[in-house]
């Protein structure tokens, strides 16, 4: 990159159910919490990016762009996509092409208020085949984890590690949720649990292998580099940010045991940014389901294909906060990830970002990461789709 993208505040609401807020008062309140962080009125913005997946759809709301231009009375340039990190990457964008110095990305959704129906939207970001077919959302996911043992090998007593292992992820995330104010669930789970939900389901994944639909909003304020420097005395730096996509239909790609996007969007990212992959500490990837956690950190370059189950199962079997892998502490999801913060889908990336930049910062309380050295690097992956399309955005701190 060539000038440097700098987030300056990042805000956001509690994930959950909130029928009693409307989509404009979490956005708000997301926006609010970061604006007071940076100091920045309405009348500072020169541009806002945001984000939702199906806000006209739950909430008819159209026009979308015209209505927050109404709502926050507001006449600049405003662009609204799907992801949050969609969002973000154009800001970074006009940011370093000069475009803008202050810039505010925002991600808002309101699934709960459908209960009845989002099933049935969901299925719309699968292909029209898998579609006609009856294909659920989490249809893909047990695909994969059907041809990853297969592709593997795995049987027996290795199959049944593999197993917990992957109840050992959901396990974890609801542990660091616990510290985590403003997660969608703060309790406890026992891996027990976890295999008896697939028991009941009779199925290889059960109710606590999937992350649930959550409503809520989340901010993130970018800057230049100049400007930023007046804003914040601990800027956090968007080092790296790429993206790569993949066949919509996931039975048709190539290898259905992880995502190709994001082994794509991954080495680009690290490129850009100039570092190594083992100097990044923590990591918030997308676990829509145990199992994309687990083949996330195979794409990523952290665990050698087809062994991801097995650093898992060694570091949870103590678990002290973080996987250990070949000697090296890699903190993941310290917010509880999707599965338990929550996965508001156009608000979810913000949230991932939310806590990288905490952590780096040093302000994450109780969750907050303890090791010897400074904090200095982390990383975020979202996904839209079922890996159609990869998002990885490599923060460093720099103060």
């Amino acid at each position: 990159m060539g000038t440097r993208p700098v987030i300056v505040a990042a805000g956001r609401t509690k994930f959950g159910e909130h029928y009693e807020k409307q989509p404009e008062r979490l956005i708000e309140e997301a926006w609010l919490r970061a604006s007071e962080e940076a100091g920045l009125e309405r009348k500072d913005l020169e541009a806002c990016y945001l984000s939702d997946y199906f806000l006209p759809i739950t909430n008819k709301l159209g026009l979308e762009e015209g209505f927050l231009s109404e709502l926050t009375e507001l006449h600049v340039p405003m662009d609204v996509v799907r992801s949050f990190s969609s969002a973000f990457s154009n800001a970074c964008n006009a940011i370093q092409a000069g475009k803008y110095d202050v810039v505010l990305v925002g991600g808002v959704e309101k699934m709960t208020d459908r209960w009845d129906k989002i099933r049935d939207d969901l299925m719309l970001l699968e292909d029209p085949w898998s579609y006609y077919a009856g294909c659920t959302p989490e249809a893909n996911h047990e695909l994969m984890l059907r041809a990853y043992i297969k592709k593997y090998g795995i049987s027996g007593e290795n199959l049944e590690k593999l197993g917990i292992a992957l109840a050992q992820i959901s396990v974890k995330n609801h542990l660091n949720a616990l510290k985590n104010e403003y997660a969608q669930f703060q309790r406890k789970i026992t891996v027990e649990q976890v295999l008896e939900a697939r028991k009941n389901a009779r199925r290889p994944l059960g109710l606590y292998d999937f992350a649930p639909i959550s409503d809520g909003a989340s901010a993130v304020i970018l800057a230049s580099e100049e400007v930023a420097k007046k804003l914040t005395d601990k800027p956090i730096y968007v080092l790296g940010s790429a993206s790569a996509t993949d066949y919509l239909t996931f039975p048709a790609r190539e290898d259905m045991t992880g995502f190709l996007a994001t082994r794509l969007a991954m080495e680009k990212a690290l490129k850009t940014a100039g570092i190594s992959l083992w100097n990044i500490q923590v990591l918030e990837l997308y676990d829509q389901s145990t199992v994309m956690e687990m083949v996330s950190l195979e794409d990523m370059g952290f665990c050698t294909r087809g062994t991801a189950w097995k650093t898992i199962f060694e570091s949870c079997k103590d678990y002290k906060g973080y996987y250990e892998i070949n000697g090296k502490k890699l903190f993941v999801n310290m917010n509880g990830g999707l599965k338990a913060d929550g996965n508001p889908l156009g608000a979810t990336g913000g949230a991932q970002i939310y806590e990288v930049v905490k952590q780096l910062r040093g302000e994450a309380g109780e969750r907050q990461i303890k090791t010897d050295e400074r904090l200095k690097y982390g990383c975020v992956l979202e996904l839209e789709g079922f890996g159609t399309k990869s998002y990885v955005h490599v923060l460093g701190g720099g103060f």
